[in-house]
């Protein structure tokens, strides 16, 4: 009888109980647990400052959705004018009769001056309309920064070039003050000066203005990244293998980029929110009797020296979306880029 060798005795322990060697892949919680996405969440959780914006964030949004089941079960919505069917409700100067802006039991955040519309349902409307466009605006500027981008740092030449000048073009404009010369413009396009603007019209051109104007500083950064990533020699390697540019781009490039379109993305939706507001405030954007944030903040800027409650609710919202929205942002970055951590 003769004893197994070192090397056949090491491989009968890891043969299994069929005398198959087991394969290592077959288990992937190893590399499950050792993945990107799995180390930027476990680097995103340990973030105590990025876990509290996304819960408040969240919170935004689903006050968002919500805002029609939250109105009906409140009892009222943003458009009745109460202080119509109530005149008790306002004092002689058109304030809310009550203390604080009016707040009690039946008004939470009180009443509108002049108006008597209820603050509380025209804030929820006001964040669903003001999240509604920002979102749809981020979605529809990385789309397109993505494809531009994407298409100019890969085919490089003259196609690069064209679009390298044409995101310098738009980078250069000042972009608010192109917001209030082409909006009446757009409008104008579709509707005759002397109708009224639908909201629907007002919402759909804000997002296009938005996107046209914004979609030139992802799609910058991305060219950047092509250009180096184009290079790489995996790359190379699918051009030699006969891989078509679809395939190259789908399959090679685009899963490299996920990590600057998501940070860009995460630290455009707050700018789009609050650029906005202050068309909606300058009265180019969406107005009034639509509820809006910048809606709210411009009606409320007409009465803070006697009341400052109405515009307390909208603007102090909106700040904390903003800073907890920011916030978040950072905190993706760093967890999906640890490098840029500072």
């Amino acid at each position: 009888m003769t004893l197994p060798t070192p090397s056949a005795a090491a491989s009968l322990e890891v043969t299994d109980e069929i005398g198959q060697i087991p394969d290592s892949s077959a288990n992937p919680k190893g590399s499950e647990s050792r993945s990107p996405g799995r180390l930027a969440w476990k680097r995103f959780k340990r973030d105590r400052t990025g876990v509290i914006s996304a819960y408040i964030v969240i919170f935004f949004f689903a006050i968002a959705i919500l805002a029609p089941l939250i109105s009906k079960l409140y009892g009222k919505d943003p458009y009745t004018t109460y202080a119509s069917q109530r005149p008790e409700l306002l004092d002689a100067f058109s304030y809310p009769a009550g203390p604080n802006g009016g707040m009690s039991s039946e008004f939470w955040f009180g009443i509108e001056p002049q108006l008597g519309r209820d603050v509380f349902t025209f804030l929820l409307y006001g964040i669903r309309t003001s999240l509604g466009i920002a979102v749809a605006a981020t979605l529809l500027t990385t789309f397109i920064g993505v494809i531009v981008g994407v298409t100019a740092g890969y085919l490089g030449g003259k196609t690069d070039y064209l679009v390298g000048r044409i995101i310098d073009i738009l980078l250069s404009f000042p972009s608010t003050l192109f917001f209030i010369a082409f909006m009446p413009v757009v409008y104008g396009l579709f509707v005759a000066p002397d109708e009224n603007i639908p909201t629907s019209l007002r919402a759909i051109s804000l997002i296009l203005v938005l996107s046209a104007f914004g979609w030139a500083s992802i799609a910058r950064l991305l060219r950047g990244q092509v250009l180096g990533l184009r290079e790489r020699e995996y790359i190379e390697a699918a051009k030699v293998t006969g891989a078509s540019p679809r395939r190259i781009v789908f399959k090679e490039l685009l899963p490299n980029l996920w990590t600057p379109i998501i940070i860009q993305s995460t630290l455009m939706l707050p700018a789009f929110v609050t650029a906005e507001a202050g068309l909606a405030f300058l009265g180019v954007g969406i107005i009034d009797p639509t509820p809006d944030w910048g809606v709210m903040i411009q009606r409320g800027a007409q009465f803070y020296t006697e009341d400052i409650t109405f515009m307390l609710f909208p603007g102090l919202s909106m700040v904390i979306f903003v800073l907890a929205f920011n916030l978040l942002g950072d905190s993706v970055r760093d967890a999906l880029d640890p490098k840029s951590k500072r």
